[in-house]
């Protein structure tokens, strides 16, 4: 009897192959024979979950978006609405080895998104994504009066996006204690409790 596959169980494990390779090796080297290889597969087992190299290089930086929405809907958001802003945030930088190789994955994309539309376009949309979340974790914390939702928000859209590119750039100087402390004194200075 054939053994049953989960087709999209079977996508992501390919993808999380593009991104085993990306890190050991580099994007340049997200073949499709490659994958394959890392995944055990023949390449005509490859190509029967995705036609072309672009294809599988979309769904594994769109499976990276996924992942991060994922935690972010699975938190409990009663309580503090501080805490509640911090936690959420905290799903979007590398504080721990999965959202580590997340982070290096996205930042291969990132830069093949120059010159790759599709590409980009998934690019766009994840910060669009990122910078939606800022807005509202501002707006859940902005107690001042007169305070500039749009540019705090783009502030700490510009925070996070800083120390999640220290954090994989300089892993020694920025810990995860580190960030953990950089954000936590930046969400107390909008809460107005700095």
């Amino acid at each position: 009897m054939p053994k049953v596959v989960d087709p999209e169980a079977r996508r992501r494990e390919l993808a999380e192959s593009v991104w085993r390779v990306i890190r050991r090796d580099g994007l340049e080297h997200a073949s499709v024979r490659n994958v394959a290889r890392e995944a055990g597969l023949s390449m005509g087992s490859l190509r029967h979950y995705f036609a072309t190299q672009s294809e599988l290089l979309a769904f594994a930086m769109r499976l990276v978006h996924e992942r991060v929405q994922r935690r972010i809907a699975a938190l409990d958001l009663s309580g503090d609405p501080r805490q509640v802003v911090e936690r959420a945030l905290q799903e979007v930088l590398p504080l721990d080895a999965e959202r580590h190789a997340e982070m290096e994955v996205w930042l291969a994309f990132t830069a093949r998104a120059l010159v790759d539309p599709k590409l980009r376009a998934l690019r766009d949309e994840g910060h669009s994504k990122l910078r939606e979340l800022c807005r509202r974790c501002v707006e859940a914390l902005a107690r001042r009066p007169g305070l500039d939702v749009a540019a705090e928000a783009e502030r700490l859209h510009a925070l996070i996006d800083g120390l999640a590119l220290h954090r994989v750039l300089d892993p020694a100087t920025t810990t995860p204690q580190r960030v953990v402390e950089l954000l936590a004194a930046h969400l107390d200075e909008l809460a107005g409790q700095a």
